[in-house]
């Protein structure tokens, strides 16, 4: 890895649901505002997706040491099979690259999470790559749940 290279975090995780299911709640702020960037502890305030190449997402939800805001932009959107979006703390930033790839197996589907995060970032790998796992249990749950 060269210092300028990026840090790739990556998360594999198995649905029982459609490929297009599971697509379909990344860009729903109905489903997406239950799970994304969603804590046990938080109360979501704010969830707005413009869902297009171009458009963007913000995603504020207040904890308990203040408001944790998360914006991006989307770069592909290949439903269902791929989603590639930035994530941000800071509007004014570029952002990381997030690129989330769905397969068919089954009756149900696998997600490959891959985060590609500034160098400088290297010392939270451990906590991205946790917190993506978090944020895919809690998509498994939504999805686990009917729909209405």
């Amino acid at each position: 890895m060269s210092p300028t290279s990026p840090v790739v975090v990556r998360v594999t995780r198995r649905f029982d649901a459609s490929p297009e299911r599971v697509f379909d709640a990344w860009l729903d702020p109905n489903v997406a505002t239950r799970f994304l960037y969603a804590t046990a502890t938080g109360r979501m305030q704010r969830v707005e997706i413009d869902a297009r190449v171009g458009g963007g997402y913000t995603i504020v939800e207040t904890r308990e040491d203040g408001d944790a805001a998360h914006y991006g932009r989307y770069l592909e959107i290949d439903r269902p099979r791929r989603l590639v979006f930035t994530l941000s703390l800071d509007p004014a930033s570029d952002g990381d690259r997030v690129t989330v790839e769905i397969e068919a197996v089954g009756a149900g589907c696998e997600l490959r999470l891959t985060h590609e995060m500034a160098p400088e970032y290297a010392p939270y790998t451990e906590r991205t790559e946790s917190g993506w796992r978090h944020i895919l249990a809690s998509l498994a749950e939504q999805l686990a749940r009917p729909l209405h």
